[in-house]
């Protein structure tokens, strides 16, 4: 069984590879991911393709669900974009859907970035932590 460091790095290595087959930035998002899940199955990882997750606020459930992009080896989120800029909202959307999975590791993957190495971002979930500052520590 895989640690979840060494499935990072076999996700990140698909993703330099893709975009490195494609020619670097400048398609759309969809294309990236489709790419991305071949260099997937081709280093024998399992993944689900735009996932699911049903949003209940209290108690009430929402109609429209996030979506996932990619779910690795059920153990890893990978968010995927394909714009010139990282935008911090990534990690918080990243972030999110982490807390509301109850998984610990994500990756923001833009291939608009290039090298994409500049492009990726690691987002991890601290379980135990609390989701933001009390209002006692905000004073």
């Amino acid at each position: 069984m895989k640690s979840i460091n060494e499935l990072s790095s076999q996700i990140i290595g698909a993703a330099i590879e893709v975009q490195t087959e494609l020619g670097g930035p400048g398609l759309l998002e969809s294309v990236y991911e489709e790419s991305l899940c071949f260099e997937l199955k081709k280093r024998s990882l399992e993944y689900k393709r735009q996932v699911s997750l049903p949003i209940n606020y209290k108690g009430h459930h929402l109609s429209k669900p996030l979506i996932i992009d990619l779910i690795v080896e059920d153990k890893i989120i990978v968010e995927n974009k394909a714009i010139s800029e990282n935008h911090s909202v990534f990690e918080n959307q990243l972030l999110t859907y982490l807390r509301l999975s109850k998984l610990t590791l994500g990756l923001v993957i833009n291939f608009g970035i290039y090298p994409l190495k500049n492009g990726i971002r690691r987002v991890v979930n601290q379980l135990n932590e609390p989701p933001s500052l009390s209002a006692s520590a905000l004073k």
